[in-house]
Parts: C-alpha cells; sequence; structure tokens
C-alpha cells in the first residue's frame, strides 16, 4: 500500500514546472514516478507523446460490466519564483505544525495522492475491486492542457465508455467544511493593443495634434463597465440562467461572510453588480476583468513623450449557458466601435474556454437524463465525507476555470465529480503552498468508501 506522506514528499522533490524547459528533466522524473505508482496499483500505464509534456493515460480493467470511472489530475506546477518568500525550500518538502510545505503539495499532488493512497487501500482489502478505472495525469495544466486537444482526438472514444470523470483540482473554504463543487466559469482571453504614430513623439511638439493611445485606451477601458459595476457590452448577458433558491441555500451554509472575506482580502468595500452580494458574485456571475495595463515611459522620472502604443490585457470569467466564442465576437465589435479614429487596433487573442455546470440529484434543475452513475456517485460523495469529516458538503459554484474538464464533458461525453481538496490558506501558486495533513487522512477515508460504494462492495 502506499504511504501517503512519503510519497507526498518524493512527488513534490520533483520540480515539475511545465512553463519552464530548464525543468525538463524534472518533468520527466516526475512523470515516471506517478507512472510507478500507477503501476504498482496493478494499471497498465500508456505514456501519450504530445510536443510538450506527455500525458499518462491508464487502465485498470476487468469486466466491461463494471462500473467505469476516469480519474484526472496533472503532475505539473506552477514555478516557485520568487524563492527568497519561502520559508522552506519549495522543492524539498518540510512538514511544520500538521501541514505539508512545498511547491504543488496541494495543487495537484496532494489530492492525486489522496485518491491513489485509497485506492491502494480498497484494493489491498478487495484486490478483484469490480471496478473499471482509467487515469489521466497530464503535465500542462498550468499553462493551459494545449496538448489535450489532440489527446481527445484519439482517446475521448475509449473515455466515453467510462460513466463520469472524479476530480479533486478544486477548493473547499476549510479543513473541516468540504464542497461539491458544480460548477466552473468559463473563458475569454484576448489582449487589445492600440497604435497611433510610427513612433513616441514629442509631448511638446505633436501634443494637441494627435490622439494620445493611453487616452484611448482608457477611454475604451472605462466604456466597458457601467457605474454599477455591469459589463457594458450589448448581449453580455443574454444568455446567464438564474440562479435558484437551493443554490442561495447551500451557499448560506458557507463558513464566511462579507466582513470576513473583506478582512481577509484587506480590502474597504465591495463593488458586485447585478444585485449579487460578494460571495454570490465570484459563483454566479460573469465579470470582465483588465488583468494588465501599460503603455508610454514606465522609468524613473519623467519623459516628456506621446507614447505610439498602448495595450490591455482583459479577462472574461463565464458562466453556464454563456457562450465564449459568442462573447469574444460581441467583444471585439463592441471595442471596434469605440476605437476613435486615427488610432489602429489590433487583438492578440488568448483563447477561450465554455464554462461547465454538474447538477446534483434530487434538484429543480438536475437533468432529466442524468446518468444514473453520477447520480449515485453523488450520493456516494455526499455520504462519505459527512462520514469522515463530520459535516455534510456543501454543493457550491466555483469562480475559477479548469477548462480541460468541460472538454471531457464536450469531448467525451463525460460529467464531472469536482470534490475540492484545496483550502483557501494552501497559498496555491504563491510561496509557501502547503497542504494539510489531517485533511489529507479524511480525505482518503472518504474516497476508500467512495470507490466502495462506486463498486459495490
Amino acid at each position: 500500500m502506499i504511504e501517503p506522506l512519503e510519497a507526498l514528499k518524493d512527488y513534490i522533490r520533483f520540480s515539475s514546472v511545465s512553463t519552464d524547459p530548464a525543468y525538463a528533466d524534472s518533468m520527466v522524473a516526475a512523470r515516471n514516478y506517478a507512472q510507478g505508482l500507477l503501476e504498482g496499483l496493478g494499471f497498465q500505464v500508456e505514456v501519450v507523446d504530445t510536443e510538450l509534456h506527455p500525458i499518462l493515460y491508464a487502465e485498470r480493467f476487468g469486466d466491461p460490466a463494471w462500473p467505469h470511472i476516469v480519474i484526472y489530475g496533472h503532475y505539473d506546477v506552477q514555478p516557485a519564483d520568487p524563492f527568497e518568500l519561502w520559508t522552506s525550500a519549495p522543492f524539498e518538502p518540510e512538514v511544520r505544525e500538521g501541514r505539508i510545505y512545498g511547491r504543488g503539495a496541494a495543487d495537484n499532488k496532494g489530492p492525486t495522492i489522496v485518491h491513489m493512497t485509497a485506492l491502494s487501500r480498497v484494493l489491498a482489502e478487495h484486490p478483484d475491486l469490480p471496478l473499471n478505472i482509467t487515469y489521466v495525469i497530464e503535465g500542462e495544466e498550468e499553462i493551459g492542457s494545449e496538448s489535450m486537444p489532440a489527446f481527445f482526438d484519439h482517446y475521448a472514444e475509449r473515455l466515453a465508455k467510462a460513466d463520469f470523470i472524479l476530480v479533486s483540482d478544486t477548493g473547499s473554504p476549510n479543513t473541516e467544511q468540504i464542497v461539491i463543487t458544480t460548477a466552473l466559469r468559463g473563458l475569454v482571453d484576448f489582449e487589445v493593443k492600440l497604435r497611433g504614430a510610427k513612433s513616441d513623439l514629442h509631448s511638446g511638439i505633436h501634443g494637441g495634434a494627435v490622439y494620445n493611445p493611453i487616452l484611448a485606451l482608457t477611454e475604451i477601458c472605462a466604456s466597458l463597465h457601467t457605474p454599477d459595476g455591469r459589463v457594458n457590452v450589448p448581449g453580455f448577458y443574454d444568455d446567464v440562467l438564474p440562479v435558484l433558491e437551493w443554490e442561495r441555500e447551500e451557499l448560506a451554509r458557507y463558513p464566511e461572510t462579507e466582513e470576513s472575506y473583506k478582512q481577509m482580502l484587506d480590502v474597504e468595500a465591495f463593488y458586485p453588480a447585478n444585485g449579487l452580494s460578494p460571495l454570490e458574485a465570484v459563483r454566479f456571475g460573469p465579470t470582465l476583468e483588465f488583468n494588465g495595463i501599460g503603455g508610454g515611459y514606465q522609468g524613473v522620472g519623467s519623459k516628456t513623450v506621446i507614447p505610439s502604443e498602448a495595450f490591455v490585457k482583459i479577462t472574461c470569467r463565464l458562466v453556464a449557458n454563456q457562450d465564449p466564442v459568442k462573447i469574444q465576437k460581441q467583444l471585439f465589435e463592441t471595442i471596434r466601435e469605440r476605437c476613435p479614429e486615427g488610432i489602429r487596433l489590433t487583438f492578440r487573442d488568448g483563447g477561450i474556454a465554455p464554462a461547465y455546470l454538474a447538477i446534483p440529484p434530487e434538484r429543480p434543475n438536475t437533468p432529466v437524463d442524468q446518468p444514473e452513475s453520477l447520480a449515485r456517485a453523488f450520493k456516494s460523495a455526499d455520504k462519505a465525507i459527512e462520514s469522515s469529516f463530520g459535516t455534510a458538503p456543501i454543493y457550491l459554484r466555483e469562480g475559477g476555470s479548469i477548462p480541460v474538464i468541460a472538454d471531457f464533458n464536450k469531448r467525451a461525453g463525460l460529467e464531472a465529480l469536482m470534490i475540492g481538496l484545496f483550502t483557501p490558506v494552501d497559498n496555491l501558486h504563491a510561496p509557501d503552498e502547503s497542504f494539510d495533513l489531517t485533511l489529507m487522512d479524511k480525505a482518503i477515508v472518504a474516497f476508500e468508501q467512495i470507490f466502495k460504494d462506486i463498486a459495490g462492495v
């Protein structure tokens, strides 16, 4: 059987940073380690070549009539920079006060070890466990899962034979209260660049004669929201579905208040739109955010120029039923219409991803054709989590995006059971990332029961 703490320590030691070629050897080592764990559990593992970082595709199959699940994870991590802000070295795992610290501890190596440990214990008790399992562990989640579309081209038909996909790459509010995620927001990512003259101009000699690209850019940006915070793009909200009362009732169980949220962020006021509360706005509403802006002189002191260029980076988070292709078209058309004469406009398309929605059973908006296997899995997870953690899970939408989950649905027809195993204090993508060991132990117990229930043993 897998010893979870030691296995996680070993896994963290591989500095598997997918975005930086300097870590290429560590990417290979991390993948080999995960492959070894799967082979130790009796899986047949295929290393699927990609243009960058290969994908592990592993199967443990028996009778085709058995239930069949897909478990998704990723072996790559975010860069650890700035290193000087870490209390201990990011790739030398250290246990302090009930937590294991290291890059990837919570995202996503800890949850992967939870799944594998639970499975190892169940297989030790039931070597002939009547459950078909497929693992997909990719190496590019942190850089946009760029190789997954080609992977689906070749493997979607095999994946489509499964009943559903199990994911633990989402969050929960604390170590006592687990969330089963019911939705992920979609994404539209792009950059706008405005160009005026062929080069920067002397602001005394040419000031007053030409349109300053920074002025044009800020005017466009200011026009994209109304004073009450709504996105001011025609048609942006047309396809947004209403929030149902059961979702607000679930949110009311969330152990966070507006005041504690304000304190955590260190902000003096919130700015939600459309009558939503702040805690509702980050889950139920679409957004348009400016992620970066620039133009002109950025050095010390002043430089009296009219810059030739200015740019802004924008992302929109979309909710269920919004079409990212349609939204992108609306955004580009609106910005073109609002760009002043004399300014040249170009877009950089950073990609799009649809939102994903998975409604638990016995809700007013549960799909009438929801697979019975998924309904059973939701109920099994509910029971197992309450038994292990002492509190029933909360069913909540999440504000973040995991585009590959929507792709599993679109390309292979798989719905997802998403059980959050990281918390806000885990510092994902930041210095001193960590994973709570008590949560890890309780989650292993919960997943043992989930695997048994799905298999019917």
